[in-house]
């Protein structure tokens, strides 16, 4: 079980859907598909993938009617909350509240008028979900840059709490607020500034962060830092990826800190001339094999029959290769040896059964 020692700062809680956000409730991880929103079938089709993966909120994007009439039909076909992402007309997050979205992310400045937002606030209201505020740092108002000479963390927190301070004028306080810049740096001044000066729930993340390795670095960076701070109650990591990667990366960044675990934990020896097995071939094949295990246990893979064990000697599950031979063990100490061949059927069939031994015990208590 998680035993962090991060003091999360406490936040006001609110709830998207049935899942509630901030308060004592865990981070929560989320993603955005990348699909066509109205292709009903291609968009459902994703967002099960990400429901196997452990996505407990899906945002979609609602650029037209036609995306924002799709949400209901989405809706029936999935079991996680469904953010609708709007920009610039507010008629599409009536439409789309009305249809059944769970929440609405929007920029209020890029809304429009007074009545626009207060139609939207309405509608929120009258349908009783809560809604994102979403300040991008290639979005601010026009005086703020001018304020500010240009884009700063500074002036991304004012941007936020204007329109924080706008929908509380309008006697709502639903509220969810994100600063995302594409940069490190500025994101984490941002948050920071933001954290210090409310105590509504913040959702994190680095946005545009890129291809797979520099935005998993980026992500890592800026979300984690920020997560073993106490700042962040929902986090997306953005990647120009099958969004499936991102809340792998998500729940490794949060396991890594200790705050929340979800599925195996899978070590492997990053090989040396002493390897004489496909080690990469191996632990790509367990990761894709154990996607949808949400029980949390230790696995390793090790190249080395001789040292491999010891070497990993606190994982729950273990197993090692080399010269023909598998072996399988628990805790350092061989339990069974086996045709080198087997090493992935043995290593999946006996965390199979840890597993259900662990889902076993949970149901008896």
């Amino acid at each position: 079980m998680p035993h962090s020692k991060i003091k999360r700062k406490k936040t006001r809680q609110i709830s998207v859907g049935n899942v509630k956000i901030g308060g004592n409730a865990p981070i929560r991880v989320q993603s955005m598909t990348n699909t066509p929103t109205p292709d009903v079938t291609a968009t459902v089709t994703q967002i099960q993938r990400l429901q196997e993966a452990g996505c407990e909120i899906i945002r979609v994007a609602v650029p037209d009617q036609e995306a924002a009439r799709a949400v209901a039909a989405i809706k029936k076909q999935i079991h996680i909350p469904l953010i609708a992402d709007i920009h610039f007309d507010y008629r599409l997050a009536i439409a789309a509240a009305k249809a059944g979205a769970d929440g609405l992310r929007i920029n209020p400045g890029n809304i429009g008028a007074l009545k626009k937002v207060k139609a939207v606030v309405d509608c929120a209201k009258d349908h009783n979900i809560p809604i994102r505020i979403g300040v991008n740092s290639g979005s601010l108002e026009k005086d703020i840059l001018k304020k500010y000479n240009g884009v700063t963390a500074a002036g991304m927190v004012e941007s936020g709490l204007r329109h924080v301070e706008l929908l509380k004028s309008l006697d709502f306080d639903q509220i969810k607020i994100s600063l995302k810049a594409s940069d490190v740096h500025r994101t984490l001044e941002a948050y920071r500034l933001l954290s210090a000066k409310t105590d509504l729930p913040l959702h994190v993340g680095v946005t545009e962060a890129g291809a797979l390795y520099p935005g998993i670095v980026k992500s890592a960076l800026g979300i984690g830092m920020l997560l073993a701070e106490g700042i962040g109650d929902t986090i997306r990591v953005s990647l120009t990826r099958d969004p499936v990667e991102e809340v792998r990366v998500g729940f490794e960044i949060l396991r890594a800190l200790d705050i929340r675990h979800r599925g195996p934990e899978i070590i492997a020896c990053p090989t040396c001339g002493r390897c004489n097995i496909a080690l990469f071939d191996i632990v790509e094949q367990v990761e894709k094999a154990l996607m949808t295990t949400t029980e949390p246990v230790k696995i390793a893979i090790m190249g080395c029959v001789v040292n491999g064990p010891g070497e990993a000697k606190e994982v729950d599950i273990g197993i090692a290769g080399g010269d023909g031979t598998g072996v399988l063990f628990r805790k350092g100490r061989v339990v069974k040896k086996f045709a080198q061949e087997k090493l992935v059927d043995v290593l999946l069939a006996e965390v199979r059964q840890y597993v259900a031994d662990l889902e076993s015990k949970a149901s008896k208590t």
